[in-house]
Protein backbone atom coordinates (compact mmCIF):
# COMPACT_ATOMS: atom_id res chain seq x y z
CA UNK A 1 0.00 0.00 0.00
CA UNK A 2 1.12 3.34 -0.91
CA UNK A 3 2.32 5.36 2.38
CA UNK A 4 1.88 9.18 3.52
CA UNK A 5 3.76 10.99 5.95
CA UNK A 6 1.62 13.96 7.49
CA UNK A 7 3.21 15.76 10.21
CA UNK A 8 1.24 17.56 12.87
CA UNK A 9 -1.04 15.51 11.82
CA UNK A 10 -3.52 16.05 14.63
CA UNK A 11 -3.33 19.78 13.63
CA UNK A 12 -5.98 21.64 11.33
CA UNK A 13 -3.85 21.91 7.88
CA UNK A 14 -2.63 17.71 8.94
CA UNK A 15 -5.70 15.78 9.84
CA UNK A 16 -7.21 17.59 6.52
CA UNK A 17 -4.43 15.89 4.81
CA UNK A 18 -5.03 12.75 6.72
CA UNK A 19 -8.48 12.51 6.03
CA UNK A 20 -7.98 13.24 2.59
CA UNK A 21 -5.22 10.96 1.28
CA UNK A 22 -6.84 7.96 3.78
CA UNK A 23 -9.76 8.43 1.41
CA UNK A 24 -7.60 8.33 -1.30
CA UNK A 25 -6.59 4.70 -0.26
CA UNK A 26 -3.11 6.22 1.02
CA UNK A 27 -1.89 4.47 4.65
CA UNK A 28 -1.48 7.78 6.74
CA UNK A 29 1.74 7.68 9.00
CA UNK A 30 1.05 10.50 11.09
CA UNK A 31 3.70 12.63 13.20
CA UNK A 32 2.44 14.88 16.37
CA UNK A 33 3.26 15.36 19.45
CA UNK A 34 0.73 17.56 20.26
CA UNK A 35 3.42 21.03 20.75
CA UNK A 36 0.25 23.12 20.18
CA UNK A 37 -1.00 22.68 23.77
CA UNK A 38 2.55 23.85 25.01
CA UNK A 39 2.64 26.81 22.84
CA UNK A 40 -1.04 28.34 23.12
CA UNK A 41 -2.92 26.02 26.47
CA UNK A 42 -4.98 23.07 26.81
CA UNK A 43 -8.07 24.96 24.78
CA UNK A 44 -6.01 24.66 22.18
CA UNK A 45 -4.87 20.85 22.31
CA UNK A 46 -4.97 18.75 19.21
CA UNK A 47 -5.49 15.47 21.30
CA UNK A 48 -9.16 15.12 20.59
CA UNK A 49 -8.44 15.64 17.11
CA UNK A 50 -5.70 12.56 17.34
CA UNK A 51 -7.63 10.54 19.15
CA UNK A 52 -10.54 10.77 15.82
CA UNK A 53 -8.31 10.02 13.43
CA UNK A 54 -7.06 7.07 15.01
CA UNK A 55 -10.86 6.20 15.69
CA UNK A 56 -12.33 6.95 12.64
CA UNK A 57 -9.37 7.12 10.05
CA UNK A 58 -9.21 4.06 8.45
CA UNK A 59 -5.52 3.12 7.65
CA UNK A 60 -4.35 5.70 10.16
CA UNK A 61 -0.95 5.13 11.90
CA UNK A 62 -0.25 7.94 14.56
CA UNK A 63 3.41 8.25 16.15
CA UNK A 64 3.68 10.66 19.05
CA UNK A 65 7.30 11.95 17.92
CA UNK A 66 9.21 15.30 18.27
CA UNK A 67 10.77 16.30 14.90
CA UNK A 68 13.47 17.76 16.47
CA UNK A 69 14.69 14.32 17.00
CA UNK A 70 16.34 13.57 14.16
CA UNK A 71 17.30 10.01 15.25
CA UNK A 72 13.66 8.81 15.84
CA UNK A 73 12.28 10.66 12.30
CA UNK A 74 15.32 9.38 10.34
CA UNK A 75 14.37 5.67 12.08
CA UNK A 76 11.00 5.98 11.59
CA UNK A 77 11.50 6.98 7.64
CA UNK A 78 13.69 3.60 7.10
CA UNK A 79 10.95 1.49 8.47
CA UNK A 80 8.56 2.93 5.68
CA UNK A 81 11.11 2.11 3.30
CA UNK A 82 10.37 2.77 -0.35
CA UNK A 83 6.54 2.93 -0.11
CA UNK A 84 6.92 6.67 0.80
CA UNK A 85 4.65 7.93 -1.71
CA UNK A 86 5.01 11.98 -0.22
CA UNK A 87 5.84 13.42 2.49
CA UNK A 88 3.53 16.52 3.92
CA UNK A 89 4.77 18.58 6.60
CA UNK A 90 2.80 20.91 8.29
CA UNK A 91 4.16 20.29 11.80
CA UNK A 92 5.21 23.95 13.28
CA UNK A 93 5.46 26.77 16.00
CA UNK A 94 2.83 29.04 14.42
CA UNK A 95 2.86 32.10 16.03
CA UNK A 96 5.36 35.29 15.83
CA UNK A 97 4.38 36.60 19.36
CA UNK A 98 5.44 33.23 20.72
CA UNK A 99 8.36 33.12 19.12
CA UNK A 100 9.80 35.72 20.55
CA UNK A 101 9.16 34.50 23.75
CA UNK A 102 11.74 31.46 22.85
CA UNK A 103 13.47 31.87 20.27
CA UNK A 104 15.25 28.29 20.58
CA UNK A 105 12.20 26.38 20.38
CA UNK A 106 10.98 28.13 17.64
CA UNK A 107 14.02 27.83 15.29
CA UNK A 108 14.80 23.88 16.52
CA UNK A 109 11.05 23.34 15.55
CA UNK A 110 10.36 25.00 12.61
CA UNK A 111 13.76 25.10 10.89
CA UNK A 112 16.03 21.98 12.17
CA UNK A 113 12.63 20.17 12.56
CA UNK A 114 12.35 20.80 8.70
CA UNK A 115 15.93 19.78 8.02
CA UNK A 116 15.47 16.71 9.67
CA UNK A 117 12.94 15.66 7.72
CA UNK A 118 14.74 16.81 4.64
CA UNK A 119 17.52 14.52 5.34
CA UNK A 120 15.35 11.60 5.97
CA UNK A 121 13.22 11.77 3.07
CA UNK A 122 16.68 12.19 0.87
CA UNK A 123 17.82 8.96 2.46
CA UNK A 124 14.81 7.29 2.19
CA UNK A 125 12.71 8.53 -0.56
CA UNK A 126 14.07 10.79 -2.36
CA UNK A 127 11.73 10.72 -5.37
CA UNK A 128 8.78 11.47 -3.11
CA UNK A 129 7.24 14.61 -3.76
CA UNK A 130 7.93 16.74 -0.60
CA UNK A 131 5.30 19.24 0.42
CA UNK A 132 6.16 21.88 2.66
CA UNK A 133 3.12 24.45 4.64
CA UNK A 134 5.16 27.56 4.60
CA UNK A 135 3.72 30.78 5.47
CA UNK A 136 3.75 34.42 3.76
CA UNK A 137 5.66 35.43 6.92
CA UNK A 138 8.48 34.67 5.01
CA UNK A 139 8.11 38.71 2.97
CA UNK A 140 8.32 39.84 6.55
CA UNK A 141 6.79 43.56 6.90
CA UNK A 142 7.59 44.67 3.41
CA UNK A 143 3.48 44.25 2.31
CA UNK A 144 2.98 47.02 5.20
CA UNK A 145 5.29 49.24 2.74
CA UNK A 146 2.58 49.10 -0.58
CA UNK A 147 0.81 52.10 -1.25
CA UNK A 148 -2.30 51.53 0.92
CA UNK A 149 -5.83 53.40 1.19
CA UNK A 150 -8.09 53.77 3.86
CA UNK A 151 -11.31 52.93 3.09
CA UNK A 152 -14.13 52.20 6.22
CA UNK A 153 -14.06 49.21 6.99
CA UNK A 154 -10.39 47.93 5.54
CA UNK A 155 -7.18 48.95 4.00
CA UNK A 156 -6.89 48.22 0.04
CA UNK A 157 -3.95 48.79 -2.14
CA UNK A 158 -4.01 51.57 -4.86
CA UNK A 159 -5.94 50.80 -8.13
CA UNK A 160 -3.24 49.57 -10.73
CA UNK A 161 -0.74 48.60 -8.42
CA UNK A 162 0.86 45.22 -9.78
CA UNK A 163 -0.32 43.50 -6.94
CA UNK A 164 -3.67 44.55 -7.41
CA UNK A 165 -4.72 41.07 -7.97
CA UNK A 166 -2.73 39.88 -4.83
CA UNK A 167 0.84 39.29 -3.45
CA UNK A 168 3.05 37.34 -6.04
CA UNK A 169 5.92 34.73 -5.46
CA UNK A 170 8.04 37.94 -6.85
CA UNK A 171 8.23 39.99 -3.79
CA UNK A 172 11.49 39.84 -1.96
CA UNK A 173 12.58 38.53 1.39
CA UNK A 174 14.79 40.35 1.93
CA UNK A 175 15.51 43.64 4.03
CA UNK A 176 12.22 43.35 5.96
CA UNK A 177 11.79 42.88 9.45
CA UNK A 178 10.23 39.30 9.94
CA UNK A 179 9.74 38.67 13.17
CA UNK A 180 11.87 35.71 14.69
CA UNK A 181 9.04 33.42 13.48
CA UNK A 182 8.55 34.27 9.72
CA UNK A 183 12.96 34.29 10.25
CA UNK A 184 12.59 30.63 11.08
CA UNK A 185 10.13 29.82 8.66
CA UNK A 186 11.98 31.28 6.35
CA UNK A 187 14.89 29.26 6.97
CA UNK A 188 13.15 26.07 6.31
CA UNK A 189 11.34 27.72 3.04
CA UNK A 190 14.61 27.77 1.91
CA UNK A 191 15.98 24.44 2.97
CA UNK A 192 12.71 22.88 1.14
CA UNK A 193 13.73 24.76 -2.27
CA UNK A 194 17.54 24.10 -1.42
CA UNK A 195 16.44 20.55 -1.01
CA UNK A 196 14.92 20.25 -4.51
CA UNK A 197 17.73 22.35 -6.20
CA UNK A 198 20.62 20.94 -5.29
CA UNK A 199 19.63 17.46 -5.00
CA UNK A 200 16.75 17.37 -7.70
CA UNK A 201 13.83 16.10 -5.58
CA UNK A 202 10.36 17.15 -5.71
CA UNK A 203 9.58 19.63 -3.75
CA UNK A 204 7.58 22.60 -2.62
CA UNK A 205 6.45 25.75 -0.22
CA UNK A 206 3.15 26.50 -0.38
CA UNK A 207 3.43 30.19 1.53
CA UNK A 208 -0.07 30.47 3.20
CA UNK A 209 -2.47 34.06 3.90
CA UNK A 210 -4.71 32.57 6.71
CA UNK A 211 -5.18 28.75 6.70
CA UNK A 212 -8.69 27.75 8.59
CA UNK A 213 -11.61 25.72 8.73
CA UNK A 214 -13.65 24.35 11.26
CA UNK A 215 -10.91 21.65 12.91
CA UNK A 216 -8.98 24.85 13.74
CA UNK A 217 -8.16 25.08 17.35
CA UNK A 218 -8.03 28.94 17.71
CA UNK A 219 -6.09 30.74 20.53
CA UNK A 220 -5.82 34.39 20.38
CA UNK A 221 -1.93 34.73 19.29
CA UNK A 222 -2.96 31.86 16.28
CA UNK A 223 -5.82 31.14 14.06
CA UNK A 224 -7.61 34.56 12.90
CA UNK A 225 -10.93 33.37 12.20
CA UNK A 226 -11.45 30.38 14.66
CA UNK A 227 -10.84 32.61 17.60
CA UNK A 228 -13.32 35.03 16.58
CA UNK A 229 -16.38 32.79 15.83
CA UNK A 230 -16.05 31.24 19.56
CA UNK A 231 -15.13 34.67 21.16
CA UNK A 232 -18.66 35.14 19.18
CA UNK A 233 -20.33 32.49 20.35
CA UNK A 234 -19.51 32.15 23.93
CA UNK A 235 -19.29 35.83 24.99
CA UNK A 236 -15.54 35.88 25.21
CA UNK A 237 -13.48 39.26 24.78
CA UNK A 238 -12.16 39.37 21.69
CA UNK A 239 -8.90 42.08 21.60
CA UNK A 240 -8.48 43.76 18.29
CA UNK A 241 -4.74 45.25 17.59
CA UNK A 242 -3.97 48.34 15.80
CA UNK A 243 -4.81 49.48 12.37
CA UNK A 244 -8.50 50.86 13.04
CA UNK A 245 -9.27 46.73 12.82
CA UNK A 246 -9.09 47.24 9.00
CA UNK A 247 -6.17 44.72 8.43
CA UNK A 248 -7.09 42.81 6.01
CA UNK A 249 -6.64 39.06 5.65
CA UNK A 250 -7.21 36.64 2.54
CA UNK A 251 -8.51 32.83 4.39
CA UNK A 252 -8.53 29.25 2.57
CA UNK A 253 -10.53 26.50 3.91
CA UNK A 254 -8.45 23.58 4.54
CA UNK A 255 -9.78 21.67 2.53
CA UNK A 256 -8.99 23.73 -0.66
CA UNK A 257 -5.40 24.09 0.42
CA UNK A 258 -5.09 20.08 0.59
CA UNK A 259 -6.81 20.13 -2.38
CA UNK A 260 -3.45 21.90 -3.97
CA UNK A 261 -1.24 19.35 -1.99
CA UNK A 262 -2.70 16.66 -3.79
CA UNK A 263 -2.39 18.52 -7.24
CA UNK A 264 1.10 18.95 -6.70
CA UNK A 265 1.75 14.84 -5.30
CA UNK A 266 -0.15 13.89 -8.56
CA UNK A 267 2.13 15.99 -10.72
CA UNK A 268 5.46 17.53 -8.70
CA UNK A 269 7.60 19.72 -10.08
CA UNK A 270 11.02 20.53 -8.75
CA UNK A 271 11.42 23.31 -5.98
CA UNK A 272 8.67 24.99 -6.52
CA UNK A 273 7.39 28.09 -4.19
CA UNK A 274 3.65 29.07 -4.63
CA UNK A 275 1.98 31.83 -2.64
CA UNK A 276 -1.20 30.36 -1.48
CA UNK A 277 -4.24 31.65 0.06
CA UNK A 278 -7.81 32.68 -0.72
CA UNK A 279 -6.75 35.18 -2.69
CA UNK A 280 -9.80 37.85 -3.97
CA UNK A 281 -11.95 35.09 -3.69
CA UNK A 282 -12.06 34.68 -0.13
CA UNK A 283 -10.82 37.89 1.86
CA UNK A 284 -12.00 40.33 4.73
CA UNK A 285 -10.92 42.92 7.59
CA UNK A 286 -11.10 41.88 11.00
CA UNK A 287 -14.09 44.59 11.33
CA UNK A 288 -15.25 42.88 8.24
CA UNK A 289 -15.39 39.53 9.77
CA UNK A 290 -16.57 40.47 13.25
CA UNK A 291 -19.97 41.85 11.63
CA UNK A 292 -20.13 38.62 9.55
CA UNK A 293 -19.31 36.36 12.37
CA UNK A 294 -22.33 38.45 14.35
CA UNK A 295 -24.66 37.98 11.51
CA UNK A 296 -24.21 33.96 11.25
CA UNK A 297 -24.34 33.53 14.58
CA UNK A 298 -27.00 36.33 15.96
CA UNK A 299 -24.75 37.32 18.57
CA UNK A 300 -22.69 40.48 19.28
CA UNK A 301 -19.34 40.25 19.76
CA UNK A 302 -17.53 41.78 22.66
CA UNK A 303 -14.47 43.56 21.72
CA UNK A 304 -12.03 46.13 22.40
CA UNK A 305 -9.37 48.05 20.45
CA UNK A 306 -5.63 48.60 20.99
CA UNK A 307 -3.60 51.03 19.58
CA UNK A 308 -0.49 49.26 19.40
CA UNK A 309 -0.12 46.57 16.52
CA UNK A 310 1.36 42.98 16.77
CA UNK A 311 4.91 43.33 15.85
CA UNK A 312 5.44 42.01 11.89
CA UNK A 313 1.34 41.90 11.51
CA UNK A 314 0.47 42.77 7.87
CA UNK A 315 -1.82 45.61 7.07
CA UNK A 316 -2.84 44.31 3.51
CA UNK A 317 -2.09 40.59 2.36
CA UNK A 318 -4.07 39.02 -0.57
CA UNK A 319 -2.64 35.91 -2.08
CA UNK A 320 -1.85 35.94 -5.62
CA UNK A 321 -2.58 32.13 -6.89
CA UNK A 322 -2.58 32.53 -10.47
CA UNK A 323 0.97 30.80 -10.61
CA UNK A 324 0.01 27.50 -9.33
CA UNK A 325 -3.31 28.13 -10.69
CA UNK A 326 -1.51 28.20 -13.79
CA UNK A 327 0.20 25.30 -12.62
CA UNK A 328 -2.54 23.15 -11.52
CA UNK A 329 -5.29 24.34 -13.62
CA UNK A 330 -7.51 21.82 -12.79
CA UNK A 331 -7.51 23.14 -9.40
CA UNK A 332 -10.51 25.01 -8.26
CA UNK A 333 -11.17 27.10 -5.22
CA UNK A 334 -14.70 25.21 -3.29
CA UNK A 335 -15.16 27.39 -0.50
CA UNK A 336 -15.54 31.03 -0.10
CA UNK A 337 -15.63 33.22 3.01
CA UNK A 338 -19.03 32.62 4.36
CA UNK A 339 -19.12 29.31 3.93
CA UNK A 340 -15.89 29.31 5.90
CA UNK A 341 -17.47 31.04 8.74
CA UNK A 342 -20.52 29.00 8.66
CA UNK A 343 -18.96 25.73 9.07
CA UNK A 344 -16.70 27.58 11.80
CA UNK A 345 -19.44 28.48 13.66
CA UNK A 346 -21.34 24.67 13.30
CA UNK A 347 -17.98 23.02 14.90
CA UNK A 348 -17.62 25.98 17.45
CA UNK A 349 -21.65 25.05 18.58
CA UNK A 350 -20.80 21.20 19.29
CA UNK A 351 -18.07 22.28 20.80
Amino acid sequence: MRKIIVTGSAGLIGSESARHFAAERYRVIGIDNDMRSQFFGPEASTQKTRDELVQTVRDYEHHDLDIRDADKVMALFREQGNEIAAVIHTAAQPSHDWAARDPQTDFTVNANGTLNLLEAARACCPEAPFVFTSTNKVYGDTPNRLPLRELPLRWEIAEGHEYEQGISETMSIDYTKHSLFGASKAAADLLVQEYGRYFGMPTVCFRGGCLTGPAHAGAELHGFLSYLMICTVTGKPYRVFGYNGKQVRDNIHSADLVDAFAAFIRAPRVAEVYNIGGSRHSNCSILEAINLCEEISGKRLTWKYEEANRIGDHIWWISDVRKFQQHYPEWRFRYGLREILEEIYEAVKRG
